[in-house]
């Protein structure tokens, strides 16, 4: 009997390991997460800026008496400063160089000038000229992006601080010049006003940019930068009453622009390992 009782036990014992070796799992070893991967840094993009223009005139000329005449430089020639809008499509060709074409509207600037010598009234006599001028740039430009620095995982919050230059052509649009002349010894004497038809021109233009970008999401970049455009000289307005056509030296623009930038197929995707499967033994 007690030899039966003991054969029944070893049984029993040797039945329970079996079963339970059947249903273990070894413990799966710790799986570290890995940083994101970068699906492409290379991408088309969208850009919409808004800035302040600070303008320069750099001169302005006329052609004085008809046939037989003379050219004279305005004694005084000055505009105020104007906001510009615009917008642009690019492309990133890696993390460190992109490209983009931008078309940029400056609204109107006024024009205030002065000139001196004789006139309907008097032999000595100063004029007030008034306009005013409006702007639209096409530029090819490129960038040379310096970096990322700071940010959290995926890049949002990075700063990439760049540096670029562009190209092209700016349509400068003067509207009509209005010429009012007065002796001088009687400011209240004055001669009839005249006024001179507006010229609208194209001009080669160069711009040098340098600014920083911050990430926000994946997709969209904040802008805020300087940008310096020269714009050539070219026709400004034309003749009426003995006087004209006249011309401008072209313009110095100074620029400060905030701006976003939305880059297609440039979010990051995390990597997810595949799961471990169950032993069965």
């Amino acid at each position: 009997m007690k030899m039966l009782l003991s054969t029944a036990l070893a049984a029993l014992i040797a039945s329970s390991s079996a079963f339970a070796a059947d249903l273990y799992a070894p413990e799966p070893a710790p799986i570290t997460p890995a940083a994101p991967v970068a699906v492409s840094t290379s991408g088309w993009y969208l850009r919409g800026d808004v800035g302040y223009a600070w303008n320069h005139l750099r001169g302005a000329s006329y052609w004085q008496g008809g046939p037989g005449g003379f050219n004279a430089d305005f004694d005084d020639a000055d505009v105020d400063d104007s906001w510009v809008i615009g917008g642009g499509v690019g492309y990133q060709w890696n993390d460190y160089f992109r490209t983009d074409v931008t078309l940029d509207y400056m609204f109107d600037s006024d024009f205030e000038g002065s000139t001196s010598g004789s006139c309907g009234v008097a032999a000595d006599c100063v004029s007030t000229d008034r306009a005013s001028w409006n702007a639209l740039s096409l530029l090819a430009n490129a960038y040379v992006d310096l970096g990322t620095y700071g940010g959290v995982a995926g890049g949002f919050g990075g700063i990439t601080p760049y540096v670029g230059a562009g190209i092209g052509a700016t349509r400068v649009n003067w509207g009509s010049l209005r010429n009012t002349s007065c002796d001088v010894n009687d400011p209240s004497n004055c001669d009839g006003s005249v006024e001179h038809d507006g010229e609208d021109s194209w001009r080669f233009t160069y711009a040098l940019m340098a600014g920083a970008s911050v990430d926000l999401t994946c997709n969209w970049a904040a802008d805020a930068g300087y940008r310096f455009r020269q714009i050539a000289g070219g026709d400004m307005f034309g003749y009426a009453m003995n006087g004209g056509p006249g011309d401008d030296d072209g313009f110095y623009v100074h620029e400060a622009r905030l701006g976003l930038r939305y880059t297609f197929n440039s979010c990051e995707a995390p990597y997810v390992p595949p799961a471990e499967p169950v032993v069965y033994k």
